[in-house]
């Protein structure tokens, strides 16, 4: 049987969340760090980072190498899932958090994949790496290890949490909401990449008929933590006219910015039905005679 951690974290309950269990502060992973249940994970966008310094026994997770399909562009199925949390000595009973930088941009898409497998005894660093270094805490080089487990995943459900292209293409349709999470410029078709990562663009510049567009980062405070729930309230309700009735896909390039977004609007505000389209704008701008508004 599952034994989910219960032990909300004050620091975030005091920020209105629907769901606060999906959010741990520095303050409480500070206190937990020799907790024998718990596993640190550090998720960057620059991998080098970690070697360079990370939270005290923390382990390394590289979302290309330890959660993609090394040649279908997909994810990794249930046995390696399965291997990858054995090696890193996590199971059902394990609270895993996860941070990273860029405001926790890659954690959250791994929080993400882990949903994937329906793995509940994930959270996420509240700030991330930034917020930890900014505040002083300690970092260390060493790697830690720990004892393999025999944890069992299930199968992928990747209904519950992904959308795909036909979601996406049903969603034009019959006007469900869209939430384009890029750059405004990228939303505009003026570039055809994110920016500052000029060989990573599609064919064709603009977004989905119908999508909104809310930058991701706009969830965060400066100190790269999660603006309190009436403040994302503001800003997707609002402004982006959401509600938490809606269905609604979230999308970027890849996946990896709209799965911060995705976190947002299903743990924080509390939306039933959100999904992530992990295919993004590198397939549907690469993709013949799909629909594009500029």
């Amino acid at each position: 049987m599952t034994s989910i951690r219960t032990d909300l974290d004050p620091a975030i309950a005091t920020k209105g969340y629907a769901r606060p269990e999906a959010l741990v502060s520095t303050g409480w992973l500070a206190e937990r760090l020799d907790d024998p249940e718990v596993r640190v994970l550090e998720s960057n966008e620059d991998p080098t980072l970690f070697d360079r310094g990370h939270i005290p026994g923390a382990q390394q997770l590289d979302w290309h190498r330890d959660l993609n399909d090394p040649v279908v562009r997909d994810y990794i199925d249930r046995e390696r899932f399965q291997a990858l949390l054995r090696r890193l000595g996590i199971d059902e009973t394990t609270t895993v958090v996860l941070y990273g930088d860029k405001n926790n941009w890659w954690a959250a898409y791994s929080f993400w994949v882990f949903q994937l497998f329906g793995f509940e005894n994930a959270r996420l660093l509240d700030g991330g790496r930034a917020k930890w270094v900014a505040e002083g805490r300690g970092l260390a080089t060493a790697i830690a290890a720990y004892e393999p487990t025999a944890y069992d995943a299930p199968e992928r459900r990747d209904e519950a949490v992904r959308a795909f292209f036909s979601d996406v293409l049903t969603h034009t349709r019959v006007r469900h909401p869209l939430i384009d999470v890029r750059s405004p410029e990228e939303y505009a078709g003026t570039k055809l990449h994110m920016p500052d990562y000029p060989q990573e663009g599609a064919l064709r510049g603009g977004h989905v008929p119908g999508a909104r567009n809310v930058p991701w980062a706009r969830a965060a405070a400066e100190d790269g933590s999660f603006k309190p729930a009436a403040a994302l309230r503001a800003i997707y309700e609002t402004e982006a006219g959401l509600r938490s009735e809606n269905d609604v896909i979230t999308y970027c390039r890849i996946g990896e910015r709209s799965s911060h977004t995705w976190f947002v609007l299903r743990y924080l505000l509390g939306y039933a039905n959100v999904r992530n389209y992990d295919g993004s704008w590198t397939e549907w701008g690469n993709t013949v005679r799909a629909p594009i508004e500029r």
